[in-house]
């Protein structure tokens, strides 16, 4: 039997504490859904009382986000141990189905004598007073000792058996400043189970920062040591360095089940999805290499790994992508990739090479490869059509040109080559992105949808390299494309037209189904 571990977001409280990301009430919204459809169990919506604004956005998600079916999350205020706080904090949560007042006072003897100007007396008798205030609102309450790792532990035992016995339900244990390492937090987290006797009429509850690095590694291991929520943000959003990530927590107690014995509801479907919305509103990139949700998370390079991957996925990978919301893995072809990696992605493009062949175009590859950092698609497909083994159906970009402007209708005209066929077409669009996908789909006679379009930036300064990437869905069959040149237009084009060829070898070739042509890669 797994116990459940409680996942409670704080991405709109803490997470939007991050310079630079704030977000409106609108955007609040949309994060608000989507950590419904990640069915999270509470999301902490903001500092009621910090301003209008915040009340307003908190108000909105609990009658909305909030009362959604009989499964909606917690929707979770921040309050100080003041009555006007905890007051607003309410006002701001109760139209929500499962409403809960978050309230807190610092507790360490340095926040206690600098900052708050209070005896422990006085901080203990002021959060028993608020939480019994909290407490005539909802049952629902919970209480932070701020700073608790550097707390002196009898008072921090003191204090947490008094706000329980005061009704506080849910009681969490901050790292307030990441100071604290994970066999120094698990004990502190042991002794608090040890020490305090009413402690099991609450949840415990961690709040780990990041100063260190440590976030996750001591939220999780306060978990094996009893605790059962865990405060954590999409991508480790927060002050300063940040808090514990969600998605790491979440896997982490998925993928070692066997370690933990818990498990969390989260529907990790919806991790990757949700990373790149908050990602999106608030400009905060994830860096590739971030565990999860980066670029590079289930991308492989190396030869050996890429040999691995194509005989038995689990050789190198202890997640599934699909997961977390990925599509698929990712073979990235580049100087270091072998025969076995360059050949199983020649068959994703449709291409089949006999052994010649295949010596043939990998000593090509090298030399290519050498030059460049990644062997895109487009690259490869080049490569290929210098040799016999081309296919004769892969539509090559010959020309392109666009207009648009403040007063012009957007419109492109491009020029294809397919084979020994030259096909041109022009088309108007929202944009000269648009127009040229439009044109390219007057050529080709395709029913195709555009599910993703990402830009980015692969060099520095004015003359810098555009990378486009898309997703394309035809029939049910999605496929990425990739494209680069200084000119976004062009490298969205090609792009394109990666991923439609692709389409089309996979059409074209002895009728491959979708999940055989997705098992490719």
């Amino acid at each position: 039997m797994k116990d459940k571990v409680y996942i409670f977001d704080t991405t709109l409280r803490d997470g939007e504490q991050s310079p630079g990301c704030s977000m409106n009430a609108q955007e609040k919204l949309e994060v608000a859904q989507a950590l419904a459809r990640l069915e999270v169990d509470v999301i902490e919506a903001g500092f009621p009382i910090s301003s209008p604004g915040d009340f307003q956005a908190v108000h909105r998600i609990a009658e909305t986000v909030g009362r959604k079916g009989s499964h909606a999350p917690q929707i979770c205020g921040l309050a100080r141990c003041i009555k006007s706080d905890i007051d607003a904090c309410w006002n701001a949560v109760k139209p929500a189905r499962h409403p809960r007042i978050h309230t807190f006072l610092a507790t360490s003897d340095v926040h206690m004598k600098f900052k708050l100007k209070m005896s422990p007396q006085q901080v203990l008798d002021r959060a028993i007073e608020m939480v019994k205030h909290a407490s005539k609102y909802t049952k629902n309450v919970e209480f932070s000792p701020e700073d608790a790792v550097r707390s002196n532990l009898d008072f921090l035992c003191n204090v947490v058996e008094s706000v329980i016995a005061a009704g506080a339900t849910t009681v969490n244990i901050p790292d307030t400043v990441g100071y604290s390492v994970p066999a120094e937090f698990g004990q502190l987290i042991k002794s608090l189970f040890e020490r305090v006797p009413n402690i099991h009429k609450a949840v415990i509850s961690v709040h780990c920062h990041n100063d260190l690095g440590l976030a996750v590694s001591n939220s999780l291991a306060a978990v094996l040591s009893g605790a059962r929520q865990v405060e954590c943000t999409i991508n480790g959003l927060g002050e300063r360095a940040g808090n514990a990530s969600l998605e790491e927590v979440v896997m982490t107690l998925k993928t070692r089940q066997d370690l933990f014995r818990a498990a969390t509801s989260v529907n990790t479907r919806e991790i990757y999805r949700s990373s790149r919305l908050v990602s999106q509103i608030t400009g905060v990139a994830v860096q590739p290499n971030k565990a999860i949700v980066g670029r590079n998370a289930f991308s492989h390079s190396s030869g050996i790994h890429q040999d691995g991957m194509i005989k038995n996925r689990t050789t190198y990978e202890i997640m599934d992508p699909k997961d977390v919301g990925f599509e698929e893995s990712s073979l990235l072809i580049t100087a270091r990739s072998g025969r076995n990696g360059l050949n199983s992605r020649i068959k994703h493009l449709g291409f089949e090479l006999n052994e010649t062949e295949l010596k043939e175009t990998f000593e090509k590859f090298k030399t290519l490869a050498d030059k460049k950092k990644y062997v895109f698609d487009d690259d490869l497909i080049s490569l290929l059509s210098e040799g016999k083994s081309a296919r004769q159906d892969a539509y090559m970009l010959e020309y392109l040109n666009t207009s648009s402007g403040t007063a012009t209708v957007p419109t492109a005209t491009v020029r294809l080559k397919k084979g020994e066929k030259v096909l041109q077409e022009a088309a108007c669009g929202d944009g000269p992105v648009d127009a040229a996908y439009k044109a390219i789909d007057k050529i080709v006679n395709l029913d195709i949808t555009l599910e993703d379009y990402t830009l980015r930036a692969i060099s520095s300064g004015k003359d810098a390299m555009g990378e486009v990437s898309v997703r394309l869905d035809y029939n049910g069959t999605k496929m990425q494309g990739r494209g680069t040149s200084t000119d976004i237009i062009e490298a969205s084009a090609k792009a394109y037209l990666s991923a439609l060829n692709r389409i089309l070898a996979g059409k074209h070739s002895g009728g491959r189904g979708k999940k055989e042509i997705k098992d490719k890669v």
